[in-house]
């Protein structure tokens, strides 16, 4: 209301400022007019006189004539312009009380914002949120649920975030209210139980186990929830039973999974399966290499394990080591290369094939 207000004052002073100058007369112009011709021979008849050339009575008698005509004039030129002023000064009134008002609106509400709520001084003073500080921005986070602590999408943004910068605590926290205020959800419940692992220094204690069983409950392809059920079978000490969950998300899960890698590495540390040996003398060197020097080592060893079993490709232990180590090393087309050339290599011999096909199932491969 009152902004309306002051529009209403700031279109008032318009409107005065525009008619102010129109109720004021104007002067006529006197160069050129007629009454201006009578007033210089009215002029002349005195010099006339002045100089003897005209008599006093007919002197008299022009000037009667000429006043009167002069007289006359002014009175016509004067409804004139009167007349001409009128008009032009209610043309302009007009156009001042309608035209300013409407053209004003005109432009002001399709530009302007007559509903935009006001910007507290102190909003208007934040640094940007592109430039702030992640833990500042966490904190702003964490006050707006303090004030409101239903709001579940506030929850489900922040415990993720929490997690990552350690605090597991708060995390664990903020998990749980997000199931509460949106939802049980297999995820939220495998969130959960991995920031109760952490929060746990990597141990998958009864509670967090707890929660990953719901998750896969919800959804039995859930990755986090199954890897982690492995890792508690694994630290159970149930090896077999870590591993059949392992190979189990393996071969539901494409080539290019990005956790593929590590659920490989943890069903080779329990099943047992093959991967490029390195000799003593190997192992010794590569403790005091640097990681680039240590890498280029055992690509080097995988490289020259190739090139072997091209020669001899009855070593079916020796396929399982390569096709192992092309996966660890995250080159999923080389180990499927060297998956097929090895089942070429043993094709004619049963016994092979059927090693092949079982060391194969053990590294998450079909068989």
């Amino acid at each position: 209301m009152m902004l309306w207000f002051v529009f209403a004052l700031m279109t008032v002073a318009a409107i005065f400022a525009v008619l102010w100058p129109l109720s004021r007369g104007s002067r006529p112009q006197n160069d050129g007019s007629e009454a201006a011709v009578y007033k210089d021979q009215l002029s002349e008849i005195d010099r006339d006189v002045s100089a003897g050339l005209t008599g006093t009575s007919e002197a008299e008698a022009a000037r009667v004539e000429i006043s009167r005509r002069l007289l006359a004039a002014a009175d016509n030129q004067r409804d004139r312009l009167s007349g001409s002023n009128i008009r032009l000064r209610r043309v302009a009134a007009a156009i001042a009380l309608v035209g300013l008002p409407v053209i004003a609106v005109a432009f002001y509400y399709p530009l302007g914002s007559p509903g935009l709520g006001d910007f507290p001084l102190a909003q208007r003073d934040r640094t940007p949120a592109a430039t702030q500080p992640l833990d500042d921005l966490v904190a702003q986070v964490e006050q707006h649920l303090e004030k409101n602590p239903s709001d579940g999408r506030g929850w489900d943004v922040l415990a993720p975030v929490l997690a990552r910068l350690g605090r597991y605590d708060a995390a664990i926290t903020a998990f749980r209210n997000s199931i509460t205020y949106n939802g049980d959800s297999a995820g939220r419940r495998a969130d959960l139980g991995e920031a109760l692992v952490a929060a746990a220094g990597g141990v998958v204690t009864a509670e967090a186990k707890a929660e990953l069983e719901r998750a896969v409950a919800l959804n039995a392809d859930d990755v986090k929830a199954s890897y982690f059920l492995g890792l508690a079978a694994e630290q159970d000490g149930r090896s077999a039973d870590a591993a059949s969950i392992w190979r189990a998300m393996l071969a539901k899960a494409p080539p290019n999974a990005p956790w593929r890698p590590l659920v490989q590495a943890a069903l080779v540390r329990v099943a047992g399966s093959p991967v490029p040996a390195l000799s003593d003398e190997a192992v010794a060197a590569a403790k005091d290499m640097k990681e680039t020097d240590r890498s280029a080592m055992i690509r080097g060893m995988v490289d020259r394990l190739a090139t072997r079993l091209k020669q001899n490709g009855d070593d079916v232990e020796g396929w399982l080591r390569l096709v192992n180590a092309y996966m660890v090393m995250g080159d999923p087309d080389k180990a499927k290369a060297a998956l097929t050339d090895a089942r070429q290599a043993v094709a004619r011999d049963p016994e092979r094939l059927r090693q092949l096909n079982e060391g194969l199932k053990n590294l998450g491969l079909d068989g």
